[in-house]
């Protein structure tokens, strides 16, 4: 038999993340319009991965990092900075600490029509995105909207409507059900390209986002509090923050 070179190019572009272009594939987001996708669920059943995540961290606050609490259950620097800023009480420390809190993103594998050849890919979305798409998965009206012969794609409606500062997502099921590919092979094919969510992040040790934190205050933090010894917000902006958190919200939306 044959190689099949469609597969080992849908291998090689989830290896790499791409297709060349320089733009990580592995993940969709969303263009200004609409768009129809069809979520596809993993072996695990469970289609929906949510993951938390401290933003502002790095040299200039530009790096994001999983959270080693929240998500592994291991000791967090940053959690352990944010809940030492919040105890001070005064609204400075407690604004500071918001924006280190872990924030809570989900993602979720996905197909996205007119783009098969790309294979599966994973979408990060908003928890209002979030609770939208699991009203839709357990109303009964839809039945399992990732099934593979009998599923439902999703209407994606992404941009800015009047007055927001933000673009938001509205989701609305399709009418009609249909398989996810036109062929049995197809299928086959498609669904090995799902990514693994394990592999996807990048997961940093405790004292690897220490030091992404100590990066962005532009000092050291000690050990047992995670604040700072040389100043209380370093040579950090706290401006700089929301910023970059207001970013990720609108990727997110």
């Amino acid at each position: 038999m044959a190689i099949d070179l469609e597969k080992m190019r849908a291998k090689y572009n989830k290896l790499k993340g791409g297709g060349g272009s320089g733009e990580n594939e592995m993940f969709w987001k969303p263009k200004e319009g609409t768009q129809m996708i069809r979520v596809v669920s993993p072996e695990s059943g469970d289609p929906f991965r949510d993951l938390y995540f401290h933003y502002g961290l790095g040299e200039g606050g530009r790096t994001s990092a999983l959270c080693p609490k929240r998500n592994y259950g291991e000791k967090c620097p940053v959690c352990d900075f944010a809940n030492g800023l919040w105890e001070e009480g005064d609204n400075d420390s407690q604004s500071m600490a918001k924006d280190y809190f872990a924030k809570m993103r989900v993602f979720a594998p996905v197909v996205v029509r007119g783009e098969e050849d790309k294979g599966v890919r994973l979408w990060g979305f908003s928890k209002t995105a979030y609770e939208n798409l699991l009203n839709i998965v357990l109303d009964p009206e839809y039945g399992d909207i990732t099934d593979i012969e009998s599923g439902t794609d999703l209407r994606i409606d992404y941009g800015k409507k009047a007055g927001q500062a933000f673009p938001t997502t509205d989701i609305r099921p399709a009418r009609k059900t249909s398989s996810l590919m036109d062929t049995e092979k197809q299928t086959m094919d498609i669904l090995e390209t799902i990514p693994d969510f394990e592999s996807a992040f990048d997961r940093k040790t405790p004292g690897e986002v220490k030091v992404l934190l100590e990066q962005a205050l532009g000092g050291e933090t000690t050990a047992e509090t995670g604040s700072s010894e040389t100043t209380k917000y370093g040579n950090k902006e706290t401006s700089n923050v929301s910023d970059i958190d207001d970013a990720f919200n609108e990727l997110l939306a």
